[in-house]
């Protein structure tokens, strides 16, 4: 199924949910949803058979200026077709809902991104830090995260 039978399934279904489909080469064609619908929006594509989506690629954070975005990269061992989906949230309120209930790999991909980004993935049954000490201040892929000199008396950069 290409992608632009998928993104009219999905606006047909979903409405203003979808915002819009991105293609333009050289990158892969993406679709943006709203975040409040995600959620539904990847039980559809798992559970249509017309989608098949049974395989949670990757899941990114992506820090721009103004926003946090995460990126979800979903295939079906099936139907051998793939889908990006894109949510878009503000920085002083990265709020997602959880996906591992979908796809079960969502786990330790929504912890690294909470974990590195600060993206809160609401629902998610174990949101900790993954690959910082739990008492780390600060979430070290943002663009304005700023380095700690020492933690527990031991100095940090190297």
């Amino acid at each position: 199924m290409e992608i632009q039978e998928i993104f009219g399934v999905l606006k047909e279904k979903f409405g203003d949910a979808i915002i819009d489909l991105v293609n333009e080469p050289p990158s892969d064609p993406f679709i943006n949803v709203v975040p409040d619908k995600l959620f539904d929006i990847c039980l559809e594509l798992r559970d249509n058979p017309e989608f098949d989506f049974d395989y949670l690629m990757c899941l990114s954070g992506v820090d721009y200026p103004e926003t946090l975005q995460v990126v979800y990269h979903l295939y079906s061992l099936n139907k051998k077709h793939k889908v990006v989906l894109k949510v878009t949230v503000p920085k002083d309120n990265p709020k997602v809902p959880s996906i591992e209930r979908v796809w079960r790999s969502a786990d330790w991909h929504e912890r690294e991104a909470y974990d590195l980004f600060g993206i809160v993935f609401e629902g998610h049954h174990n949101l900790i830090r993954i690959l910082l000490p739990y008492d780390w201040e600060g979430h070290p892929l943002r663009k304005d995260y700023k380095e700690p000199e020492t933690y527990h008396g031991i100095r940090v950069p190297y």
